[in-house]
């Protein structure tokens, strides 16, 4: 049933009057209807902006996630705090510029050199990473190359790798001349060796001290070295140099006695061959000295003559006018003949007691080094030496007809 207007009546059909007659349809009011669908236009306003609500936040959380994974810093000054990110979760990636840890440097400073480079999100996480490791404080002054965005803790653990340090690792071995370090320090870093020659000529640009004269030889203390990347020649040689001094200084060795310990320590380190050995020598060496003896150390004239001590002959001992041929000329040779290690130059500071004036390797394959006191013994000695000889050519000639068999 519709309205007079013609819209559908919503109350229903004809409405009864008391009498029980029909009574004509009753015609709606306007203004209700207006009413009507303006509470119908509110509530689907409120499930719109109830919708938009829901989508904003959203939104914005999905874009408070790529913000943190991401970075703020196309939005704000691309400091780390910018970016939100407080530590990469690693394990990192090739293309990270070398960076340099100076000595003294702290935790937070080397933090701060990281986060520049790219190599940790922010120099806090680094700090935290490195306070957390109780070996951090024994990082080493260096270049390294690391990774970009690399966690924290990763960060600490590869500055304590000695593979990720940029250095050239140099090892020099007792009882080498200068000539031999020299060839190895070139061979290795590939500087030239005319340019460390030239270094090794300049006593000011290595801090050679005076009482050297000069001279090189013997001062390039044997050790390992770590070369960064653009270190001088002259920067190589004088940490060698200032290692001795360090080592001089440390065991009390007054200064104008440097090169007196240092020629002695060098006799002994080309003679011995057993540690056990060197506070013997040195106490030969003093008992011949305090005797007016030469000392008849056959490895000094090898050195002057450039030559291995297998290639001496009687005849240069007895007749080569070397300053450092010990059979002619009294007291020490006029420089050390080699680089001594810490051992010989103990050995000299605190000699063995004894009344020794000779010693004779008599085992060269062993080293076995037996002492005396008289020429006898010394005597005894050379023959115990001579039998070993023979016994080892006895040896060899029986092994090549073993093989030409």
């Amino acid at each position: 049933m519709r309205s007079e207007d013609g819209s559908p009546d919503l109350f229903g059909g004809d409405r009864a009057t008391p009498d029980g007659g029909a009574q004509p349809p009753r015609r709606r009011s306007r203004a209700a209807g207006r009413k009507r669908e303006e509470r119908l236009r509110k509530a689907r306003r409120r499930r719109s902006i109830g919708v938009l609500v829901v989508a904003l936040v959203l939104v914005a959380g999905a874009g408070y996630v790529v913000y943190s994974l991401v970075g703020g810093s196309l939005f704000g000054d691309g400091t780390s705090t910018a970016r939100g990110v407080d530590d990469y979760p690693g394990p990192g990636r090739p293309g990270a510029p070398t960076i340099t840890v100076n000595a003294g440097d702290s935790g937070a400073v080397m933090g701060k050199t990281l986060e520049e480079a790219g190599i940790v999100a922010t120099a806090k996480a680094f700090t935290t990473a490195f306070n957390a490791n109780p070996d951090a404080s024994s990082i080493q002054p260096g270049t390294y190359q690391l990774l970009l965005e690399m966690k924290a803790q990763d960060a600490v653990l590869a500055l304590l790798d000695p593979k990720s340090r940029v250095s050239t690792r140099v090892t020099i071995p007792e009882s080498w001349t200068a000539e031999q370090i020299l060839e190895k320090v070139s061979q290795v870093t590939t500087v030239p060796l005319d340019e460390l020659r030239a270094a090794a000529a300049d006593p000011a640009a290595i801090g050679l001290p005076a009482e050297a004269n000069g001279n090189v030889e013997g001062w390039l203390f044997p050790s390992t070295y770590q070369y960064e990347p653009g270190t001088t020649p002259a920067q190589m040689l004088g940490q060698m140099v200032a290692k001795t001094i360090e080592v001089l200084t440390s065991k009390g060795v007054p200064q104008d006695q440097w090169e007196t310990v240092l020629i002695k320590a060098s006799l002994i380190e080309r003679e011995a061959a057993l540690d056990d050995d060197r506070p013997k020598m040195a106490r030969a060496i003093e008992n011949r000295l305090e005797k007016g003896m030469r000392l008849q150390i056959d490895a000094s004239l090898a050195y002057g003559l450039g030559i291995p001590g297998t290639q001496l002959t009687l005849d240069m001992l007895q007749t080569s006018d070397s300053p450092y041929n010990l059979n002619r000329v009294n007291g020490l040779p006029p420089t050390p003949i080699a680089a001594p290690g810490e051992p010989s130059i103990d050995a000299v500071l605190n000699p063995a007691d004894g009344t020794w004036l000779f010693w004779m390797t008599v085992n060269l394959d062993t080293g076995e080094t037996r002492f005396a006191t008289t020429n006898d013994e010394h005597e005894q000695n050379r023959a115990l030496y001579r039998q070993w000889q023979a016994e080892k050519a006895a040896q060899e000639a029986q092994g090549d007809e073993e093989q030409d068999g």
